[in-house]
C-alpha cells in the first residue's frame, strides 16, 4: 500500500509540513509528481470543474498549465483536524496573450489513513493584475 507522509492524525507541525509539500509539488508543475499525493479514487472540485480519480487529476493539471503560464503558488495552513486540512492560497499566472492574474482561494482537504488526499475542494477567484503588481 502506498503511503504519503506525514499521515493523519495531523499535529500543527505535520499539517504545516503537508501544506509545504503540496506547495512545492504544485510549483513543480509536474502532473505525475503532484498526482502521487492523491488516492487513486480522489475526488476534486476545482472552481466549477469536478475531477474523479488520479488519472483525471493528471489530465486536469496538464491542461491547467497549458493555459496558466509562469505559474507561482503560495499556500498557508488555515486549520486542521485529525485527517483534514484547510488552506488559503494565492497564485499568479500569465495567459498566452501576456495578461497576468492573481488567483485567491481556499481548499479543504481530506486524507485517508495512508496520507493520500481523497478529497480536494477548491474555491478560486481570479483577479487581472499588471505585471508591476506581481508579488510571487
Amino acid at each position: 500500500m502506498e503511503k504519503k507522509y506525514p499521515v493523519p492524525p495531523f499535529t500543527f507541525e505535520t499539517a504545516v509540513q503537508k501544506v509545504q509539500l503540496a506547495e512545492d509539488a504544485w510549483n513543480s508543475q509536474d502532473p505525475e509528481r503532484i498526482s502521487l499525493a492523491y488516492s487513486l479514487d480522489t475526488e476534486w472540485r476545482n472552481r466549477s470543474t469536478f475531477v474523479n480519480g488520479r488519472k483525471a487529476a493528471q489530465e486536469f493539471l496538464k491542461e491547467k498549465w497549458e493555459k496558466e503560464l509562469n505559474y507561482k503558488l503560495k499556500k498557508e495552513l488555515w486549520a486542521y483536524t485529525d485527517n483534514r486540512i484547510a488552506v488559503r492560497f494565492e497564485y499568479e499566472w500569465q495567459d498566452k496573450q501576456g495578461q497576468w492574474f492573481r488567483a485567491y482561494g481556499n481548499e479543504n482537504w481530506e486524507f485517508n489513513e495512508d496520507g493520500l488526499m481523497e478529497k480536494r475542494y477548491a474555491s478560486i477567484n481570479d483577479l487581472p493584475i499588471d505585471e508591476s503588481e506581481r508579488r510571487l
